[in-house]
């Protein structure tokens, strides 16, 4: 069999030590790798490479285009950006998948059936990490959700689903209140779950979502979400199981793959030969099935659940009623593969299709919108003393270019005029919503010049307020594309 070459980075913290402990169980097991190691992390930040890579390491992914990490350290302050985020982007990960299955008894877990999968965007949503500070008191994070990615991971979703011979997937999203971003990803779950008929598919609001996933977890078998809920709930799903450290993800592009743990480096403890390795050992089998070494992923993950099954532990694990011995890192591995070969007894064993293959979904097409311009958003930092909206209102509700005036003013998304004021504190954080005087209603909208937004602009800059950014207003084949204040 030929080997396939695979690009390692030991990482920080802990990272060496597991690595160490997943690298000599793949070796003897005789899985076809090559290993070909980059050094990423604390060590290339603190070079000066801001981005915790330096070049020659993106090479060899590259060239290998299959990456096992282990975690690394992204150092505190001096504006150094997260690795995995930036290798996530720069290879087009779109999606991260975390498989959860509890091991009671012998892993204490209130859930012994629970066995699901999280699939979480991996590109968009706030962890496009854009973000600016707009006035001494407010800063602003962007939320980015596009069409194109939420189709990606949905679909991705339910092809994992259909290979794996999983029965259902649900959709987390907070579209309830943001209308727009979460409630395209769940318009676009609800026409691609028809594509999936003998699949049950079912939403959830996160926050509900995430309290059932603490106390049912049985509930549920594959969910779909977005970027920044998927990695709060992954983490809450893998302790709920029964421990972080065992739990491994992939990250999936339609080029590349990255296979890794999904806990940090935890340097509190390096050094110190008590870290469990399995969370990057199931990261390691993952890529095994990836690369269609089926057999050899099924054999290294019955030893595992043998060793845990004989109460081989490591520390975070080890428990008073099932623990025979409690091992550190090295001896744990060496206990898994004196096991190779083993099957578990009463956890049930793992068992792959041989012929399952890589997911690769093609990058949608969206159909371009009728799109006009109705008007503007220009948000302005205003702190005068008392913070009074109705006299912030009156400044300005005299200006009209060209028919286009003063619809509402809004803080912290409350419209505060016109109308009574609220007896509430408000930011100098100001929005102020100019339409054409034409429109009786945002569903009745006139088009504007682009000018006309850049000479609103001027006669606020005239008045002298402080205009911090502007933002277009737009209609898509005649529904609008923003949302509006509570009130309006």
């Amino acid at each position: 069999m030929s080997k396939h070459k695979i690009t390692v980075a030991y990482g920080d913290g802990i990272g060496p030590e597991i690595m160490e402990a997943t690298l000599s169980i793949l070796k003897a097991a005789e899985a076809p790798l090559e290993y070909e190691e980059i050094k990423i992390g604390k060590e290339v930040y603190l070079q000066g490479i801001s981005s915790g890579i330096p070049d020659e390491a993106w090479e060899s992914l590259k060239r290998n285009k299959v990456f096992l990490k282990a975690p690394i350290t992204t150092p505190q302050g001096g504006g150094y950006k997260s690795l995995n985020v930036t290798i996530r982007k720069k290879l087009s990960l779109y999606a991260n998948v975390r498989p959860v299955q509890a091991y009671v008894p012998y892993i204490a877990s209130h859930f012994p059936t629970m066995n699901l999968v999280v699939v979480r965007e991996n590109e968009e949503d706030l962890y496009a990490g854009i973000e600016h500070q707009q006035t001494s008191e407010v800063i602003q994070c962007l939320k980015l959700v596009s069409k194109q990615g939420s189709e990606k991971i949905i679909r991705y979703a339910f092809e994992y689903a259909r290979q794996y011979g999983r029965k259902k997937v649900t959709a987390m999203t907070k579209d309830n209140i943001m209308k727009r971003t979460d409630g395209a990803f769940h318009k676009i779950f609800n026409d691609i779950a028809l594509e999936y008929p003998e699949i049950v598919a079912d939403h959830y609001i996160i926050d509900i979502g995430a309290a059932m996933l603490a106390a049912r977890p049985d509930k549920f078998d594959v969910i779909v979400t977005l970027n920044l809920y998927g990695d709060i709930i992954s983490d809450i799903t893998a302790q709920v199981a029964g421990s972080v450290g065992l739990g491994g993800s992939f990250n999936i592009g339609n080029d590349f793959a990255m296979f890794e743990a999904i806990h940090g480096s935890a340097p509190d403890i390096a050094g110190k030969d008590i870290a469990n390795p399995s969370g990057l050992l199931n990261g390691a089998c993952m890529m095994l099935l990836h690369l269609g070494i089926s057999d050899k992923a099924a054999l290294i993950q019955n030893a595992l659940l043998r060793t845990l099954e004989d109460g081989i532990h490591t520390g975070d694990i080890a428990n008073d009623e099932f623990t025979v011995k409690r091992v550190g890192t090295q001896e744990f591995a060496q206990e898994i593969i004196k096991r190779l070969g083993q099957n578990p007894t009463k956890i049930p064993d793992v068992k792959y299709n041989e012929h399952i293959k890589p997911i690769r979904i093609q990058d949608p097409v969206i159909p371009r919108s009728d799109k006009k311009l109705i008007g503007v958003d220009v948000f302005i930092e205003w702190a005068e003393e008392g913070r009074n909206p109705e006299k912030l209102g009156k400044m300005i509700d005299d200006i009209n270019v060209d028919g286009i005036t003063l619809r509402v003013l809004s803080n912290k998304g409350v419209k505060v005029y016109p109308g009574i004021a609220e007896p509430i504190k408000y930011s100098d954080h100001w929005r102020c919503r100019f339409l054409h005087n034409d429109s009786s209603s945002t569903k009745d909208t006139t088009e504007i010049d682009p000018h006309d937004v850049a000479r609103i602009m001027m006669a606020m800059i005239d008045r002298g307020f402080d205009v911090i950014k502007t933002e277009n207003l737009y209609t898509f084949d005649g529904e609008i594309g923003f949302s509006l204040s509570q009130g309006e």
